[in-house]
């Protein structure tokens, strides 16, 4: 058979595969229409609710009167006044010297690697860090690529003492080679914490340079959701932070926190900021309101970590495991793919979305249903909720 005709016979019959999501017809809030029904919403990164924000939503509209829709290219007439002081709000919020936004996370987790290190440059990963991280570093085309296991800093020091060696070696141009300490601030699948200060501590005592990953953090973590550097109270030690505005902040793009040499590094050099469009008015709007919100006031972030005490403790009082989780990212631990599968179509007959966790996102063994937690939610909403999980694990059960 030719190249083509097998290419297009193997994707004819991957189609019997093919998985359709739910398609919503409605805001993302606490509730969520689906096929004309209303659910619970405990499956969407809207951390703060900021996406029924009335706020936000006039403020962007406000913003399509005066500018209307799209913008450009950064480099060419694309950069508004809008850009300029969303990205001075960032930095003032993070406490860096500067940021520079991106129309995703992902572009700026691949910007801010590929913009920094070649190929004979050293990255010392996180075995759990995010898609985005990995695929950074593919990008970048990094052959040195040491993965320490998740979270155990014995691993990363062995790992730092190996990318030392490595580092001895002058590259092509004479100059040594770069060491990057790669970690996800928040771990999307359990919830949990990067131990930052010890990577900190590590990195600096090997010379090496720190990303963290902060996408689940930011809004969350920190004073009034300043993120996870600042959780950790380690505001300007850590050189390279990313966040993301499309989950607490309930919008879209993403940004890149540093010092200022760094980020006018990425200014003039960054290729998923020189190649593609910028963020457009409405979205670069919204997001101001969001940072001048969380700037005013802590209520909102308040609310969210109530309502993540008030149902970790309902789901471990009724006996459900949730691992070890320190954030607003419940997994309801159940171990069987096929167990979780079901567990989560039941809780949708319940009128709850909340949604099976499986492999290859986790390791075999260790599916689970995932609750995002939401400041939107109610109390009636959690003990709803719960409620549910209740009955569908009681019903499994039998």
């Amino acid at each position: 058979m030719a190249a083509t005709a097998s290419l297009w016979s193997k994707l004819r019959a991957a189609q019997a595969h093919k998985i359709t999501p739910r398609v919503i017809s409605s805001g993302q809030g606490a509730h969520l229409e689906i096929g004309g029904k209303s659910y619970l919403n405990f499956c969407s990164s809207h951390y703060l609710g900021f996406a029924e924000e009335p706020r936000l939503k006039k403020a962007a509209q406000h913003a399509i009167e005066l500018y209307g829709l799209g913008t450009g290219y950064r480099t060419l007439s694309g950069t508004h006044a809008l850009h300029v002081e969303l990205e001075k709000a960032i930095a003032q919020f993070k406490g860096t010297e500067a940021a520079v936004c991106f129309t995703s996370a992902y572009a700026a987790n691949a910007s801010a690697v590929q913009t920094l290190l070649g190929k004979d440059d050293i990255v010392v990963s996180d075995q759990l860090n995010h898609a985005s991280v990995i695929d950074a570093v593919r990008v970048a085309g990094v052959r040195n690529k040491l993965v320490y296991a998740h979270s155990d800093m014995a691993d990363l020091e062995a790992k730092l003492v190996a990318a030392s060696e490595i580092q001895k070696k002058p590259k092509a141009d004479g100059e040594l080679p770069l060491i990057l300490v790669a970690t996800d601030g928040v771990f999307s699948m359990d919830g949990d914490l990067a131990p930052l200060p010890k990577i900190v501590e590590l990195a600096k005592k090997y010379d090496a340079l720190t990303l963290v990953d902060d996408a689940h953090g930011e809004g969350v973590l920190g004073k009034g959701g300043r993120g996870v550097v600042n959780h950790f109270g380690l505001d300007g030690e850590v050189d390279i932070e990313i966040g993301s505005l499309s989950k607490a902040f309930s919008v879209m793009g993403g940004f890149i926190a540093a010092k200022q040499p760094l980020i006018d590094h990425y200014l003039m050099n960054a290729r998923q900021r020189l190649m593609s469009i910028a963020l457009t008015i409405p979205d670069t709007a919204a997001l101001l309101e969001a940072v001048t919100m969380l700037g005013e006031s802590e209520r909102l972030v308040q609310k969210l970590w109530w309502n993540v005490d008030y149902l970790r403790k309902g789901f471990t009082d009724l006996g459900f495991d949730i691992g070890h989780s320190e954030t607003p990212i419940i997994p309801v631990m159940l171990g069987d793919e096929d167990l979780a599968k079901a567990f989560s179509a039941k809780l949708f007959e319940e009128g709850v979305f909340a949604s099976p966790i499986v492999f290859p996102m986790v390791p075999k063994g260790a599916a689970r249903v995932r609750v995002i937690v939401s400041a939107s939610f109610s109390q009636d909403d959690c003990e709803a909720g719960l409620a549910a999980f209740k009955r569908v694990g009681e019903g499994l059960s039998r």
